[in-house]
């Protein structure tokens, strides 16, 4: 990309251009869908919790009262930015073999509320956060997931083929459902007010991939085995965006109000400081697990069912990182774990597998909305 300099949102808007031709995003595809900034209404106007809980939520970053606790809140929203633009570049050469125009409109939707999201912290980082808001903005559209200089690992893994996308729309965003959820608690209003828009986009990107999922076994061309191989790929990923264990990060952002458990609100018990992420991480691994039980529904009896993958499993990050521990949470020895992780991640003899299964038509359920539904976007 060619170097610039940001000195206002419309900048960072002629650099998003670049962004697009860069990666060969088609412009095409963004036709009739909205890429502007968002808030929504929150139910409250004061921080809701930590030390500067029932304090009147900050305004402006002025008015936030430590220079660590500003430096924080713009490397939170670095990271959710990197995420939204690193989920375009891993799913955009997936349009030439939708299986049908619904999926196409659907990863089009998809990919473009991500764009909008990343548009979104942007905005907040150009607007608020002065001049290291504005080269942070800059350099979220500098990475790139396909040379693995993304922030988080999950967005430097590729997403080949359809059950890919569907199996990371499932379980990586819902990842995503989660972040959102806790920022949209944040003691920095702007912030704040961004999230419930993008909750709202975000529920689509998660009943497009459980509904894939099955589709895909409604149809039962596709054996379960190979589903539940990127299940695997996908769902210890989303455990390591959580977090590190006994992070004194997490710690931080509850103590200042920057971000709250998912279930803040519901929880009735006072929270564990040293174990925030954690919670958060069972949480989510219990949701996942629910979700597989539906799709159970739909495997017949003498076929293996779905599961969750184990905590521990081909973890990258925390207590668990890079330990030998099996999809099931046994420990094994690294000669086992190393042939273990051959036989339950997805394999190039298993993508081609399945390409072979989908050269047929009927590998998927097929899916048809109105046509005024998406008409002039595809």
């Amino acid at each position: 990309m060619k170097a610039t300099r940001i000195e206002s949102f419309d900048d960072w808007k002629d650099y998003f251009e670049q962004w697009l031709d860069d990666i060969g995003y088609d412009r095409k595809l963004m036709k009739g869908f909205d890429l502007s900034v968002k808030f929504g209404d929150i139910p409250h106007q004061e921080i809701e919790f930590g030390h500067f809980k029932g304090h009147r939520k900050w305004e402006r970053v002025i008015e936030i009262p430590d220079q660590r606790i500003r430096d924080y809140l713009l490397h939170i929203i670095v990271v959710q930015g990197d995420t939204e633009f690193a989920s375009v570049e891993q799913q955009k050469t997936l349009y030439e073999n939708a299986p049908s125009d619904f999926d196409r409109y659907a990863l089009q939707r998809v990919n473009v509320e991500e764009m909008r999201h990343g548009w979104q912290m942007c905005y907040l980082l150009v607007k608020y956060f002065g001049r290291s808001g504005k080269i942070e903005a800059q350099k979220l559209l500098e990475r790139r997931a396909d040379n693995g200089s993304r922030i988080l690992d999950a967005f430097n893994e590729p997403v080949r083929n359809w059950l890919d996308f569907f199996t990371y729309t499932d379980f990586v965003d819902r990842d995503g459902k989660y972040q959102l959820r806790m920022l949209s608690m944040s003691a920095f209003a702007p912030l704040a007010r961004s999230m419930p828009p993008m909750l709202k986009e975000e529920s689509f990107h998660l009943g497009t991939g459980q509904n894939g999922i099955k589709r895909i076994l409604q149809a039962g061309r596709i054996p379960s085995w190979l589903i539940q191989k990127y299940i695997n790929k996908w769902v210890p990923r989303a455990y390591d965006l959580f977090g590190t264990d006994h992070s004194s990060s997490a710690q931080w952002f509850y103590e200042w109000g920057l971000k709250g458990r998912y279930d803040e609100h519901e929880s009735p018990s006072p929270p564990d400081l040293e174990a925030l992420n954690e919670h958060n991480r069972r949480l989510y691994r219990q949701e996942v697990q629910k979700l597989l039980d539906q799709l159970n529904k739909l495997i017949p009896e003498d076929q293996p069912k779905l599961y969750a993958p184990d905590l521990r499993f081909n973890r990258r990050i925390g207590d668990y990182a890079f330990q030998p521990y099996s999809i099931t949470g046994e420990k094994l020895s690294p000669e086992a774990y190393e042939k273990h992780l051959r036989e339950v991640l997805p394999t190039e003899e298993d993508e081609q597998r399945f390409a072979d299964l989908i050269k047929e038509p009927g590998w998927i359920v097929e899916k048809h909305l109105p046509r005024s539904a998406y008409e002039g976007h595809i």
